[in-house]
């Protein structure tokens, strides 16, 4: 556990590392990024949602990139969520979106992020497309939620993103239930202080549980997105003992990993959505993929010597 602690911190330092950042972009390849990565363009991914579907896997596309220094840049990044909608609803792919709220401005100006998100729900209501708000570090956590609340209101579908992790997302989910929210649940891939966020792993794994299970029962829409099999195992036995219908949740897993698993539960008739990240900003993304799991450097050093 000590060791395991270790190295979590160590990739989730590695994960701000702007030299390092700098250098994977020109060697993304080489450290196995293209085998969690659906490519640069949304262009290059298409190929990769199409073999997705076709194995009976939803999937959500997710434009790379989340701190923005220019309101030029975030306008850049908006438009590159709109064609990644437009280029869903032309190639009739089963896909949603998701997107950071710092990408588009969020560290700027909260009237330019939800300027810039407005654009973005417009055009995926036209395709009837779920957007998904992805939750960032804990320092913008209650501005991620305002904001989600503020055009759920009008844009019914939208989702977000509750982190396990943190002491707040018990009040959070009470808080969220009125909206009718579409919420993916995880444990959190962030390092956080411990005045914020549950230090040990039973914790948050527990606390995952318990937020499921009242999201569920709650009867909101509920993505339970989590390798860990004690995860997968409570769901399946949660929606069997309450009888929640099948069109009420799905499981959602990382492209490039637990490939069988994703299989497998759609062999067994659930929803199975894949999280295809695409985009040059792939980084940070990376590191905190290996901080969440050990196995997954394993996963990366196969990656780099099997070129």
């Amino acid at each position: 556990m000590i060791l395991e602690a270790i190295s979590k911190n160590f990739f989730l330092y590695l994960s701000n590392n702007k030299w390092l950042d700098r250098l994977a972009k020109r060697f993304g390849s080489n450290f196995g990024a293209d085998k969690i990565v659906g490519g640069e363009t949304i262009s290059q991914a298409i190929p990769i949602i199409q073999q997705l579907n076709h194995e009976g896997l939803h999937v959500t596309v997710d434009h790379l990139g989340e701190f923005v220094h220019s309101e030029q840049e975030a306008k850049d990044r908006t438009q590159e969520c709109i064609r990644s909608i437009q280029a869903i609803a032309s190639h009739q792919l089963n896909s949603e979106v998701s997107l950071k709220l710092t990408s588009l401005g969020l560290d700027i100006s909260h009237e330019l992020v939800r300027e810039n998100m407005q654009l973005i729900l417009k055009a995926a209501e036209k395709y009837d497309i779920t957007v998904t708000i992805d939750m960032e570090d804990s320092s913008r956590c209650g501005a991620t939620l305002e904001i989600y609340k503020e055009l759920k209101e009008t844009y019914p579908n939208l989702g977000t993103v509750i982190q396990s992790y943190l002491y707040r997302s018990d009040e959070d989910l009470d808080d969220l239930n009125e909206y009718d929210p579409y919420l993916r649940l995880v444990k959190g891939a962030y390092k956080e202080p411990g005045t914020v966020a549950f230090p040990e792993k039973k914790i948050v794994d527990d606390n995952l549980k318990h937020l499921i299970k009242k999201n569920l029962l709650n009867g909101n829409y509920t993505a339970v997105a989590s390798h860990d099999d004690a995860i997968i195992e409570f769901t399946k036995q949660l929606v069997q003992e309450h009888e929640v219908p099948a069109d009420r949740f799905e499981f959602q897993m990382l492209y490039g990993m637990r490939n069988d698993t994703q299989k497998k539960l759609v062999e067994e008739g659930y929803k199975v959505r894949v999280y295809l990240p695409y985009g040059e900003d792939w980084y940070g993304y990376f590191m905190r993929r290996l901080a969440e799991r050990p196995a997954n450097i394993s996963f990366a050093v196969k990656g780099i010597f099997s070129k």
